[in-house]
């Protein structure tokens, strides 16, 4: 027996009950995520190309980091607030899906941008990995940083490609792998070039990326 629609988000008003919360896209008191705004996280699949370094990618993102999803976004990541992660993991999934409708074959593996050490202890999760689970779907571990630089989000285009220059390298287990980039946010792309430079320094081949949001250039 189907569950009524009107019953689907019981738990999450039962614990408000509990432990009255504000949503986190608008404020409105009662849930985590109110109704509207959860619909404001559905699934809006863009393609665009990256250019970074020298590498285009073509990046699929599932929604615009704006609005909604940067609130939501920015509280999964920054304040712990895993309970975001569904709405997330399916935007990340319909982010995926698109990418890999313009990759040939079947034998594309998903590669995440790698968390610093000290990000993973001080959250307890590295947001990528974490969002791929909630979406059911496997990631390679090829990828490790080879220095810590500084927070990208307050860097400008040539100060985050000069930041994440260098610093990422990839395992031997890479070597002849089809790729695809695993990230949450893409804005100038400096991440995800940095991260198809070292795996296509061990010959694996980058197909392109996905991401769960794109900023577009012009907002910055």
């Amino acid at each position: 027996m189907p569950v009524p629609a009107t019953w689907r988000g019981l738990p999450a008003d039962l614990a408000a009950l509990v432990v009255p919360v504000d949503c986190t896209g608008c404020s409105a008191p009662g849930r985590q995520l109110c109704r509207t705004c959860e619909a404001a996280l559905a699934p809006r699949p863009t393609l665009r190309t990256v250019t970074a370094g020298g590498v285009r990618l073509p990046t699929a993102s599932g929604l615009a980091y704006d609005g909604v999803a940067r609130s939501v976004l920015l509280a999964y990541k920054n304040a712990g607030a895993t309970g975001l992660a569904p709405p997330l993991a399916r935007a990340l999934r319909a982010a995926i899906g698109e990418a890999l409708e313009h990759a040939a074959g079947d034998d594309v593996v998903l590669v995440p941008m790698p968390a610093t050490r000290r990000s993973s202890v001080e959250r307890g999760y590295d947001p990528v990995r974490l969002l791929l689970r909630r979406a059911r779907l496997p990631a390679a571990r090829v990828l490790a940083l080879t220095r810590s630089g500084a927070d990208q989000a307050r860097l400008g285009r040539e100060a985050r490609r000069s930041n994440a220059a260098g610093s990422m390298r990839a395992a031997p287990a890479a070597v002849g792998r089809r790729v695809l980039l695993v990230d949450d946010v893409v804005t100038t792309g400096a991440t995800l070039a940095e991260a198809a430079r070292a795996l296509g320094q061990v010959g694996a081949e980058i197909v392109g990326a996905a991401t769960v949001a794109s900023t577009p250039l012009h907002q910055r």
